[in-house]
């Protein structure tokens, strides 16, 4: 079940809803052994594919597609960028401030027409409720026990 609390938008002074998360990320080796028990595969070699997966899609990003993972959705290159008013000021080089990689779940059309997404159907999540005052453990967004820069761009 995920988790949210209630935040205060300071320029606009409104609350709103954000997803907190809590604890320690589940990492490759845990999800390997997910895997290994619904299905034929060792974990062992869940392990080692999963431990490829990373690699072989940047070379094909890199090459300018977009990777569809079946069941799960589709990764591609985006940038953010700085414009310029006039075109003879464009320096690629210097408009681009960062690459990231977007991800769009997988998406199916149900027999009422609506639409369901990999791993966020709304309708299958129990979302808590968590005081103000919890602190969330995401470790990509830094700080204690987090990373120094978003792992997740």
């Amino acid at each position: 079940m995920p988790f949210w609390k209630k935040m205060l938008n300071q320029k606009q002074a409104v609350y709103y809803p954000r997803a907190i998360v809590q604890g320690k990320p589940v990492e490759t080796e845990t999800i390997a052994k997910d895997l290994a028990k619904i299905s034929t595969v060792s974990n062992s070699d869940v392990q080692a594919v999963l431990g490829d997966i990373a690699g072989v899609m940047h070379t094909r990003m890199s090459q300018g597609k977009s990777v569809h993972i079946k069941g799960l959705g589709y990764f591609r290159y985006v940038l953010d960028t700085t414009g310029v008013k006039d075109l003879k000021d464009f320096d690629f080089e210097k408009q681009v401030k960062a690459v990231r990689v977007e991800f769009v779940p997988e998406r199916s059309r149900l027999s009422s027409g609506a639409y369901t997404r990999a791993l966020v159907d709304s309708e299958q999540l129990e979302w808590i409720e968590l005081s103000a005052t919890t602190e969330d453990q995401d470790p990509s967004k830094g700080g204690e026990g987090g990373l120094d820069e978003n792992p997740l761009g």
